[in-house]
């Protein structure tokens, strides 16, 4: 029988008006891969923030390698061998990835002052032994989402954490980075016989990565299987709680006339780099055109020039006919599009603001939601947010709710609900599912999906490749700035996407 890394008994976590966690039990095993798995609010994170210190439990016990934790905070849970890495990262953006990983535990000249070079060493040390690439020197604020994951697992790794916490650990990652961090799971768990905790919605890894698995359902811990002996529908039904079907998409209708044109584009990152270099695409009326690429190659920067939130350097980008190069984003908005932003803590939502609020921007102004352009008509929007609210399936306290207390899932689902509800006819979509629990993956894909089938054009970029084929009718591969293929939905091959992704091969699926 293996070690008991972490034990919980009789876990209750109440918060005003929400039971998070409800009685829960659960053992996990020294060097093991352990998945916890559940939908949006279903109490994993929770759970894991008890365990990590950030929360105290309101009745139950909690203990670490067999001792109980009497105090609740983050030093004594790293003191106490446990690590975390979040899903929301918590980096210094001006600090460079060595200064963030030693933070705490920086080097010392003499006692007082900072060593840069030393950190610096340190970090390609951890960076060798572990392999997650990332260059020392460079400032986290100008590093893609997938390049912020590795520092934060490497400033983890750094405070010689045991029983690592991995919470949607691959919602930034390209396939070949979660090969990557898989790799390095599997080695630290078999040499070090650590004990990693993987909280996520992407069933297949759970498959792919863990030994057992914990399903989680409105705060209960409903069961706890080898993964070896379940498979993902069944994983899916104990998660939901019934069949989930969002590969049953049915796309109908022919593409019509061209609603976005790209041509020869450049676009520069911030370090004033070319991150975009005469890019050229174009995207028709019910046709959803699937971005794929690993991240840092771009795409980003493309996807900003398009709505207004980055300068041009060179090219045109036109929306319905009208040349929007240069123009602000309310003003490309007025044409016709809307946007669904791959950050959605920095640019997607306000996380001070009510539910109501986050979902009435950009429609503030409209003379339905006014009178006389100041007095806000305060019963026609709270009708409308519960509307809303009810359509696209938001779950949490009510439309009063500040929308940073929500889960990850539900605040997606507040953008998604925000932006489809101006029924533009172009979409813009980054990371449609980033975080986002199966049962929402669900209905988000099928409102995609009925965006298309209503005529809309849809530029969709995705980390999520399985993402990218199960939505996209056409799909282009970026790298370095630069298209280097080009695939019909008949013709669709993982294999060779992923080549062309790397710029190991470029190709081009002529289409009819």
């Amino acid at each position: 029988m293996q070690d008991i890394a972490v034990k919980f008994e009789h876990i209750t976590m109440e918060f005003p008006g929400v039971l998070a966690n409800d009685d829960v039990s659960l053992e996990i095993r020294k060097g093991e891969v352990f998945a916890l798995v559940g939908e949006n609010g279903a109490g994993k994170s929770t759970l894991m923030n008890i365990l990590y210190g950030i929360n105290t439990p309101t009745d139950g016990k909690v203990f670490i390698q067999g001792k109980e934790v009497t105090h609740y905070d983050p030093k004594t849970s790293i003191s106490m061998g446990v690590g975390m890495v979040h899903q929301h990262f918590m980096l210094v953006p001006s600090f460079t990835v060595a200064q963030n990983i030693v933070m705490s535990r920086e080097p010392r000249k003499g006692r007082i002052f900072f060593d840069n070079a030393k950190a610096e060493a340190l970090t390609r040390d951890l960076v060798k032994e572990y392999g997650l690439e990332v260059d020392p020197t460079v400032p986290v604020e100008e590093l893609g989402v997938g390049l912020q994951q590795r520092v934060e697992i490497l400033k983890t790794l750094f405070r010689g954490a045991e029983i690592l916490i991995l919470d949607e650990p691959t919602a930034v990652l390209t396939p070949q980075e979660t090969d990557e961090l898989f790799a390095v799971i599997r080695r630290v768990v078999k040499e070090r016989n650590m004990t990693v905790i993987i909280i996520t919605h992407k069933l297949y890894e759970v498959m792919a990565i863990s030994d057992r698995v914990g399903v989680m359902r409105k705060g209960q811990l409903v069961g706890v299987e080898n993964t070896c002996d379940v498979d993902e529908k069944i994983l899916s039904s104990m998660m939901v709680g019934r069949p989930v079907l969002y590969d049953n998409l049915e796309k109908t209708g022919t593409p019509g006339e061209e609603l976005i044109r790209v041509e020869d584009l450049v676009v520069e990152d911030n370090r004033g780099l070319v991150a975009v270099g005469g890019l050229s695409l174009s995207v028709r009326a019910g046709e959803v055109l699937g971005i794929a690429a690993i991240e840092g190659n771009g795409q980003s920067e493309l996807l900003e020039a398009i709505t207004g939130m980055r300068s041009v350097a060179a090219g045109k980008i036109t929306v319905r006919g009208t040349d929007v190069t240069g123009m602000s984003p309310g003003q490309i908005r007025a044409v016709g599009l809307a946007h669904v932003p791959e950050d959605r803590l920095a640019t997607g939502v306000s996380r001070e603001a009510s539910v109501t609020e986050n979902l009435l921007m950009g429609k503030h102004r409209k003379p339905e939601f006014n009178k006389f352009g100041f007095h806000q008509r305060t019963s026609t929007i709270e009708r409308y947010a519960r509307e809303i609210y009810g359509k696209f399936d938001i779950r949490g306290a009510g439309v009063d709710t500040k929308v940073g207390s929500m889960s990850g899932g539900n605040m997606q689902k507040v953008v998604i609900a925000r932006e489809f509800s101006f029924d533009t006819p172009v979409l813009i979509i980054a990371q449609p599912t980033r975080g986002v629990d199966v049962g929402a993956i669900e209905f988000i894909h099928a409102r995609i999906i009925e965006k298309r089938n209503e005529g809309c054009a849809i530029l969709l970029c995705s980390a999520d490749l399985d993402e990218v084929f199960r939505l996209s009718d056409r799909i282009i591969t970026i790298y370095e700035g630069e298209v280097t293929g080009e695939f019909a939905s008949d013709n669709f091959s993982k294999e060779e996407i992923g080549y062309c992704m790397t710029g190991s091969r470029k190709g081009k699926e002529a289409l009819q």
